[in-house]
């Protein structure tokens, strides 16, 4: 009988954000045993080290810079120290939610981004605006589905924002639930019927409000838009949509178009995360007369259909094979694209399943 393969599962400080990979793994328990640890604990190193792994399968968070900061130190000594294997890899858990580090990645590996400005210094920033022309994007360093993102328009509004960042208020950033997305009703049918889930939402919300950006801001190019691409990478498997526009953002508005993408846009993103080795991606694009431009990229993403593309009304992926992009049909993104996280690791492992 052949030996099960053991992974471990990283969880964060929040208490079911780890859950799709073990909904994940109960797939495979004639291969697969785990364990999970919580890397937010002081005990984090000795846990791990209890019993031989082969896989350590990471759920960064993405709402506290400061546990951000502490999985990020973690993850370097896990991976670059110790020599652990960690799927998604310590360099994507590093750019995922640093939109300040991922600023200079994209800047020292030369790939084409919306110009960024980050800074420290109060005077420094009052001075960057009284040289640019408006509207200009400013960003908090960490927050999904656009909470921290705010579009400056005039100077003073500006202004008023760097005032705030280098005093006591802090960046302006969501800290609540999203009044903009709708779907209130729904949303709240859902907290009804499911009572117990209203804890973890204030957790959520409460570990923001802990969090809130100060000392620092990140401003960045207006790039005029109607839709960002966000094309997934997981594996070797491909997908796109458009994320459309709801007011002036498209991050967070959950609406989609499923048009067919054009091949060099599977290009662009295949030459980035392939000479980075990056295999769990979701890369958001703006579309230029100039080209394509890198504006977000996630390791960890949510995902509110059950699908991550549409080709012609069907869902699928894109695989690329013998020199050109070919589509294949299937239900290829469930569980949020953690079964296809986990196939992809089975199939490196070459584990053999009854599955």
């Amino acid at each position: 009988m052949s030996k099960k393969h053991h992974f471990i599962i990283l969880k964060n400080e929040l208490p079911e954000d780890h859950l799709l990979w073990v909904k994940a793994l109960n797939n495979y328990s004639d291969t697969l045993t785990y364990s999970i640890v919580d890397l937010t604990r002081n005990d984090w190193l000795t846990c791990i080290r209890e019993k031989p792994a082969d896989m350590l399968l990471a759920k960064p968070g993405g709402v506290n810079g400061q546990l951000k900061q502490l999985y990020d130190e973690r993850i370097y000594i896990l991976e670059r120290v110790l020599g652990y294997k960690v799927f998604p890899s310590a360099e994507e858990i590093f750019i995922y939610e640093n939109k300040r580090f991922l600023s200079f990645w994209l800047m020292a590996n030369n790939i084409p981004h919306p110009e960024t400005f980050v800074c420290y210094n109060k005077d420094e920033a009052m001075a960057f605006l009284d040289s640019r022309s408006f509207p200009v994007v400013a960003k908090t360093n960490i927050g999904a589905s656009g909470s921290g993102v705010v579009i400056l328009k005039q100077l003073q509004q500006g202004k008023t924002y760097v005032q705030d960042a280098f005093s006591g208020k802090g960046a302006s950033q969501r800290t609540g639930p999203n009044l903009e997305k709708g779907g209130l009703l729904k949303r709240g049918l859902f907290y009804f019927l499911n009572p117990e889930k209203i804890r973890n939402k204030l957790l959520l919300y409460q570990s923001r409000r802990s969090a809130i950006q100060k000392g620092f801001v990140i401003f960045q190019e207006f790039v005029p838009h109607n839709f960002e691409w966000r094309v997934v990478r997981i594996g070797d498997s491909f997908f796109a949509h458009k994320k459309l526009l709801m007011g002036e953002k498209a991050s967070g508005s959950l609406l989609k178009g499923y048009e067919n993408p054009p091949p060099d846009l599977f290009d662009f993103v295949r030459d980035i995360t392939d000479k980075h080795h990056l295999y769990s991606q979701a890369v958001d694009i703006f579309e230029t007369g100039e080209g394509y431009l890198v504006n977000e990229m996630q390791c960890i993403f949510g995902q509110s259909d059950p699908y991550q593309m549409l080709f012609n009304n069907e869902p699928g992926r894109y695989v690329f094979r013998s020199s050109e992009w070919v589509f294949e049909a299937g239900d290829f993104a469930r569980n949020a694209c953690y079964d296809l996280r986990l196939e992809f690791l089975i199939e490196q492992f070459a584990i053999k399943s009854d599955k």
